[in-house]
């Protein structure tokens, strides 16, 4: 490395951020997922582009993987509201466990089947496959409204089945060489038992004293505290890791308790692990487009595709179907849930495991795994909203009709909660006074059609206006029931429940 080709390295990285951030803005119109864009860019800077930069070092690209996929966990973690996952806890950890072990089953046979392979590798190929990809799974959510409680189910499973899925990959690898070690059915569900309880405790851990740490240091500048928390995050992975104990789950689990602690800086904690997690989807995704040699990528066009079809046809509403049964869940919401189990860089990354630790014949994995994730992904994504419409399940949320997003303000102990009234709203012809807001929750502004201005009691709401409304913290969660309530159901919405609850209150 010199200093003239650094000069380069960093020209052509900072036009490739800068691509790939304007890339995100044609995803949002377009329905195309990024990651797609991502790959794409990758491939046109690789071997086969103007550029034709000759890359191919599975070693590196694995390394350089885990480690992007610890920082996307990380913010995965760090920006997901427990109050979102704590209900859908239960059925996304069996998802990611049981649905795992369902999927890698399904798929593993068909690869024996229709591939001719021999059981271990088959098996491998069904445990690549078997993991939704967390950077896939938040960049939707961003996008596709949807039941509260399905998108808490995706959200936890995507950061929770990582773990077992890379404990599968890591072991099936060493089974299938002739030097690794060999273990009974037995041994490797005690195993898998113990990486994922300690890689959990492990979390929990650091998470809670670092969160207890940093309220009594409290670092007077936010840059600080957000280095800080990244910090604790990443030493939870690196810690459970070098314990032989799930480093992935561990990164999730600490990201989990430290962004939902009562913390200063909040909201600039968030926005920076934001930053750093689009900072490690691009590159990963760049490099794996880079890493993909065109030319191999039409040989593995037919077996990704009967692989495909089988992964989204059978094995995961099978997953779905056997995990969350139990649990009550409308098969509405169990279709959504089969369908929007996308694939991206967790199965490509994992692609690099077996070629790494030595099992032989197993070159043309990475190329079968990239073509499926392409071809599904385009397949899935863009069809995710309209799934959402179709099975009923995006109307009971803050979606399209109720647009709510908080930014906290820690100093004050309030936040700022943005409201955009939409065209099948209810709020639509209410007065201000009827909406009957929790103490501690006021509209301090309302903009419509450009002009901006201080409602009164008597102020009229229309569609299409937005609202800032100030709330303490304490009644931020009320607010926004309240408000999603009256968005659904008028000015009668939860009338007596509500009066009940505000004693000394004026009922209109």
């Amino acid at each position: 490395m010199t200093v003239d080709l650094l000069n380069q390295s960093l020209l052509v990285g900072a036009v490739v951020v800068l691509v790939a951030v304007a890339a995100v803005r044609f995803s949002l119109s377009s329905g195309l997922p990024s990651l797609l864009l991502y790959l794409g860019l990758g491939v046109v800077l690789g071997e086969a582009g103007p550029l034709g930069i000759k890359f191919d070092n599975q070693e590196l690209t694995q390394v350089l993987g885990f480690s992007a996929l610890a920082l996307i966990l990380a913010e995965g973690g760090l920006t997901t509201r427990w109050t979102t996952v704590r209900h859908a806890l239960a059925p996304a950890s069996v998802l990611a466990t049981v649905g795992v072990l369902v999927s890698v089953l399904v798929v593993g046979a068909a690869a024996h089947l229709l591939l001719d392979l021999p059981w271990t590798v088959a098996m491998l190929v069904g445990a690549v496959l078997s993991s939704t990809d967390a950077a896939a799974v938040f960049s939707v959510l961003r996008r596709v409204p949807i039941h509260p409680r399905l998108a808490g189910v995706l959200e936890a499973e995507s950061g929770l089945n990582d773990a077992p899925v890379v404990l599968l990959v890591v072991v099936l690898s060493e089974q299938a060489t002739s030097h690794g070690a060999h273990h009974t059915w037995y041994e490797l569900v005690a195993l898998g038992v113990f990486e994922l309880a300690a890689g959990a405790a492990i979390g929990l851990a650091i998470g809670w004293l670092g969160a207890q740490g940093l309220r009594r240091l409290a670092l007077p500048s936010s840059a600080l505290t957000s280095l800080a928390v990244l910090a604790l995050t990443i030493t939870a992975y690196a810690l459970g890791a070098n314990l032989h104990a799930s480093g992935f789950l561990a990164v999730y689990v600490a990201g989990l308790v430290l962004g939902n602690a009562e913390m200063p800086h909040r909201a600039a904690v968030r926005g920076f692990a934001e930053a750093v997690g689009w900072l490690a989807q691009i590159g990963l995704f760049v490099l794996l487009g880079l890493l993909a040699s065109p030319s191999d990528l039409r040989d593995q066009l037919w077996p990704a595709l009967a692989l495909g079809a089988v992964l989204l046809l059978l094995a995961r509403p099978l997953s779905v179907l056997v995990s969350l049964t139990p649990f009550r869940m409308p098969w509405r919401q169990q279709a959504f849930l089969s369908w929007a189990g996308l694939r991206g860089a967790v199965p490509v990354v994992l692609a690099t495991v077996p070629v790494t630790t030595g099992v032989p014949g197993v070159e043309w994995l990475f190329d079968l795994v990239f073509v499926l994730v392409v071809v599904f992904t385009l397949v899935q994504g863009p069809t995710l909203p309209f799934m959402a419409r179709k099975l009923g399940v995006e109307h009971t949320m803050d979606s399209r009709d109720l647009a709510v997003e908080s930014a906290p303000l820690d100093e004050l102990g309030a936040e700022i909660l943005q409201v955009r009234i939409g065209q099948d709203s209810r709020l639509h012809g209410l007065e201000v006074f009827e909406l009957r807001l929790p103490r501690g929750a006021n509209i301090a502004l309302v903009v419509r059609e450009g002009e901006s201005f201080v409602p009164g009691d008597r102020t009229v709401l229309r569609r299409g206006d937005q609202l800032l409304v100030v709330a303490t913290q304490k009644v931020r969660r009320d607010t926004q029931r309240r408000l999603r309530a009256l968005s659904m159901g008028g000015r009668l919405a939860l009338w007596g429940k509500r009066a009940e609850r505000q004693p000394g209150r004026r009922l209109p």
